[in-house]
């Protein structure tokens, strides 16, 4: 059976797991867990490359005598590290909510027009964490970093050249970054001159099915031809692969620290619609596109849990949702994305303050206070429903849930009852599947990824919700 190694890079955690396919099935095996947890240097948010990249060595060697075909790696999108020409870093990547963009953002959108004018360029919403956003703050506080002969890793490309010492952008993770032209599906000349940044920082763009390039010889003691395999890099992308769906239109929601909740196209829709309702075009799999709108999703329970445990109060996840679920519903709402949940800290209080700023029904305890999250997420889940039904022009009968936050069965309750729709939930670790499948797709043990997603669904991975009234 043909074996790959997955990363899967998350945001608060990582895992490192062996994937095997006989065309037919499935079989995983966790090797290696360990948590990734930012760090703060000279008051800048960090992730902590350094502990991630030995973690990476670990997991590969704990793997190493299992024996495995091929390596794919998936992680968050936006973030990035800069390198000198033998790899050495310039700028480690800076934690995607560390507030250096809040000072740019309007200067580089004035750059094009507006945030709605850039989008008609990109296809992707402006968002405070966007990568353009990141560089344009770099190039304005350390300029040196951009010096000519530097490159520009995002993530998963940053880990494969650890193992490889390959340079180079994949594509899905590189749509995240509101860079790309969507027509050529490249590095988009027109914005990098605006924003004053050579395109020579950036590498040779690599697709879903290529090789990066072959393990380094202290990676493994077996063989010295191990590829590292691109896949859908970006771990949104990764798993809508893994959605177990037989028809060829349908919706998905992708749950964890955020919700993602959209659809898959053959090229994107760029229109003032679709910019007006929040939705944008990211890179999938076979050149396919996400079109999806971000929502902040289990960030919320994690911040508010966090929260509860430093107040003296621990409470775990399903606890919560047993207090949420003896709560009485639709007492009060908030807007899910609203700017002053993003960052961390006091997210009880700041879910109390939008509550009663909004001049709504003042929470009265932690039971209320949760299921007004989980309300207000299925509320919201079924507004971007409407809306790309609306834009899209096509009725969708079912929504496929997927990711760690299927393991709570009230989210995915309300999200049926709030659309009216049935909700197909799982599998729990779609991403690192989808990952999987993507690599046994490029390198030929299976044949599409229509026939993995077939795989998917006779692994009785999922369990189905029907709306209740």
């Amino acid at each position: 059976m043909p074996k790959v190694l997955v990363f899967d890079f998350g945001a608060s955690s990582a895992r490192a797991i062996l994937v095997e396919t006989d065309g037919t099935s499935l079989k995983t095996e966790e090797i290696h867990r360990f948590p990734n947890n930012p760090i703060t240097v000279n008051n800048t948010l960090y992730w902590d490359i350094d502990t991630l990249l030995a973690e990476v060595k670990t997991a590969v060697l704990k793997a190493d005598p299992y024996g495995f075909e091929a390596v794919s790696i998936d992680t968050w999108g936006v973030d990035f590290a800069i390198v000198d020409r033998d790899g050495n870093f310039v700028e480690k990547p800076v934690h995607y909510r560390d507030s250096r963009t809040a000072a740019v953002i309007d200067e580089v959108n004035d750059l094009f027009g507006g945030a709605e004018e850039l989008y008609k360029k990109t296809g992707i919403q402006s968002a405070w964490f966007n990568t353009i956003y990141q560089l344009y703050a770099l190039k304005r506080t350390r300029p040196e970093s951009l010096a000519e002969g530097n490159k520009l890793l995002m993530m998963p490309d940053l880990i494969a050249h650890y193992l490889t010492g390959a340079m180079r952008n994949e594509y899905a993770e590189a749509t995240t970054s509101a860079m790309l032209d969507p027509a050529t599906k490249d590095w988009s000349k027109e914005i990098l001159g605006k924003l004053g940044i050579n395109p020579d920082i950036f590498c040779p763009m690599i697709n879903s099915g290529e090789i990066y390039g072959f393990l380094k010889s202290d990676f493994t003691r077996r063989r010295m031809n191990i590829p590292v395999v691109a896949v859908p890099s970006h771990d949104t992308a990764a798993a809508v692969a893994a959605v177990p769906a037989e028809e060829e239109e349908f919706l998905f929601i992708s749950t964890g620290t955020w919700a993602l909740f959209g659809t898959e196209l053959t090229s994107p829709v760029i229109t003032n619609e679709a910019y007006k309702a929040g939705l944008t075009n990211e890179g999938g799999h076979s050149g396919t596109i996400t079109f999806l709108k971000n929502i902040m999703g289990m960030w919320l329970f994690q911040e508010m849990r966090r929260d509860f445990a430093e107040k003296g109060v621990p409470l775990s996840f399903a606890e919560m949702e047993t207090l949420a679920k003896n709560a009485k519903p639709s007492v009060s709402f908030i807007n899910p994305n609203d700017e002053s949940f993003s960052q961390p800290g006091n997210m009880p209080e700041k879910i109390r303050d939008y509550v009663e700023k909004t001049g709504q029904k003042p929470l009265s305890g932690v039971s209320e206070m949760l299921r007004c999250v989980y309300d207000s997420l299925a509320a919201e889940f079924n507004h971007t429903l409407i809306d790309i039904e609306k834009i899209t022009g096509r009725t969708y009968p079912a929504v496929y849930m997927f990711g760690g936050g299927t393991k709570d069965s009230l989210i995915c309750q309300l999200t049926a009852n709030a659309t009216g729709r049935r909700v197909i939930a799982g599998p729990t670790e779609a991403t690192s599947i989808g990952n999987a499948l993507c690599a046994f797709v490029g390198s030929g043990a299976i044949s599409s990824v229509a026939e993995a997603r077939k795989i998917v669904r006779s692994a009785g991975m999922t369990k189905v919700y029907t709306p209740q009234v």
